[in-house]
């Protein structure tokens, strides 16, 4: 026989383990802000601009094409942004102690569509260092780009400042505690259904035809215990003797 569960039953279910539901929820919540607050390290990001300019000419048409070319190389000055020939020297100056595939964890390296801008990001729990990577990196990219593909139409647009109200970007505790509110939620809703599921005992006369699968004849109503016919016989005793 197919059991099937109605909306009705899993209401009920909800309702009578609604204390643990509403328990796991908040310890998850509670779990996840102290996790956000205490034990993670918050991380601080920064930016720095590099402008890719077009030589000058007096051709219009040749303006145009200096324009693509500059927009096509922006992809190869990325890659060569986050390359050792870089990073290694930015590490050299900076004396930070990180290998170059840590540094390039640390750099996020975009560009806006059409744009001959490329923004270079630095996230470090340091905000200083992420301030000192970014504007490094930008620097000795400038320096090297001319030798390193012989052109001289980079230059550095907006570097990278450290702010007094500058915020971490991670983590974000609010996010977190939404997240473990819903995992919790659901957790104590799946724990409360596999409960009701397990248990077998039957509390209902309308248990037994649905789990035993035969009708029910009849009810046996509750023996009352002798001290209970006792009192009530002599409560009646009383009564009629007034």
């Amino acid at each position: 026989m197919e059991e099937t569960i109605s909306l009705q039953d899993l209401l009920k279910t909800l309702k009578k383990r609604l204390g643990m539901i509403a328990l796991l929820t908040i310890l998850a919540i509670t779990i996840a802000g102290a996790v956000s607050y205490l034990f993670l390290t918050p991380i601080y990001e920064t930016s720095t601009q590099i402008l890719v300019n077009q030589e000058k000419t007096d051709a219009a048409q040749m303006i145009n094409q200096n324009i693509q070319a500059d927009l096509q190389l922006i992809n190869t000055y990325s890659v060569i942004i986050k390359s050792p020939a870089i990073l290694d020297q930015v590490e050299e100056r900076l004396n930070l102690g990180l290998t170059t595939e840590e540094l390039t964890e640390k750099i996020t390296v975009a560009t806006a569509e059409e744009s001959q801008v490329v923004n270079v990001s630095v996230q470090d729990p340091d905000p200083q260092v992420a301030v000192d990577i970014a504007n490094t990196t930008a620097n000795v990219f400038q320096e090297e780009i001319q030798e390193l593909m012989s052109v001289d139409n980079v230059s550095i647009l907006s570097p990278a400042v450290l702010k007094e109200d500058l915020a971490p970007v991670a983590p974000n505790p609010m996010m977190n505690m939404a997240i473990a509110a819903v995992i919790g939620l659901m957790l104590g809703v799946g724990i409360a259904c596999l409960l009701d599921y397990l248990d077998t005992t039957m509390k209902i006369d309308q248990d037994i035809e649905d789990i035993l699968g035969i009708p029910l004849l009849g009810v046996i109503s509750p023996i009352q215990e002798k001290a209970e016919l006792t009192e009530k016989a002599a409560t009646s005793s009383r009564r009629r003797a007034g």
